[in-house]
């Protein structure tokens, strides 16, 4: 018995030294299969998923986690997609028309990510300040962040903004000031166009915009192309 109780408490040490992250206890809901997701979408509409570019038509992609053109220097992603949930879609076609009217478009670097994926960039570089925590998911997870830029939009060709997408410096900031005249008002016509849409910037990537919404987005932990095959399915079932 003895020997037991002793592989009992060792057990239970184990589980309580792994389920904490940095000290921080992870007790995190996150949904991790289409099922799940879909029995959520049918209780209410707006957690629906959507394609970016069959939303968007005119708007360009450059998912840079499908590439190693990122702060990691490798791919986190399989392949190239732009997901994210139906409000944000609305409010993010609304900010593409507005551009338009200036001759400028949208330029998507990122959107839905899964939850794996942003604890593996976590383990990768462990950054407080610039990356997402796994002990309480990234907004990327619940599918209403955007990591995007502006460009011409008969070029196709990037505006000058203050720096490279996943630039992990000050100048990244988005009230940073030491910048040439043309470059702030690039970032500044940015963040004013998607804050009258109802996103907010965040505090230190110019790049990056959180949805304003009262809807409770769950945390996702389901792949790309698994989440694609289950709009088509519910394109489908319409």
């Amino acid at each position: 018995m003895k020997s037991i109780a002793l592989i009992l408490i060792t057990i239970l040490t184990y589980i309580s030294s792994h389920s904490q992250e940095n000290g921080r206890t992870i007790n995190l809901k996150i949904i991790k299969t289409t099922a799940h997701l879909e029995e959520t979408i049918l209780l209410d509409s707006n957690k629906s998923f959507v394609q970016i570019k069959d939303f968007i038509p005119t708007i360009e992609l450059d998912i840079k986690y499908a590439t190693n053109q990122n702060v990691f220097y490798r791919k986190l992603y399989s392949r190239p997609s732009a997901l994210i949930r139906l409000p944000v879609a609305k409010a993010l076609k609304n900010v593409q028309e507005d551009l338009f009217a200036k001759g400028i478009g949208l330029k998507i670097y990122d959107a839905y990510r899964p939850y794996t994926v942003t604890c593996k960039m976590f383990e990768i570089l462990p950054d407080t300040i610039y990356m997402g925590l796994p002990w309480k998911g990234s907004k990327h997870n619940k599918g209403i962040s955007l990591d995007l830029t502006l460009i011409d939009f008969k070029t196709r060709k990037e505006l000058p903004m203050p720096t490279p997408f996943d630039a992990l410096v000050y100048a990244s900031h988005p009230n940073f000031k030491l910048l040439p005249e043309n470059v702030i008002q690039n970032r500044d016509l940015l963040i004013h166009t998607m804050s009258k849409f109802g996103f907010v910037v965040d505090p230190v990537e110019w790049w990056h915009f959180n949805y304003n919404s009262d809807t409770n987005f769950e945390l996702i932990d389901i792949p790309h192309s698994e989440i694609e095959n289950l709009i088509l399915k519910l394109k489908l079932k319409r």
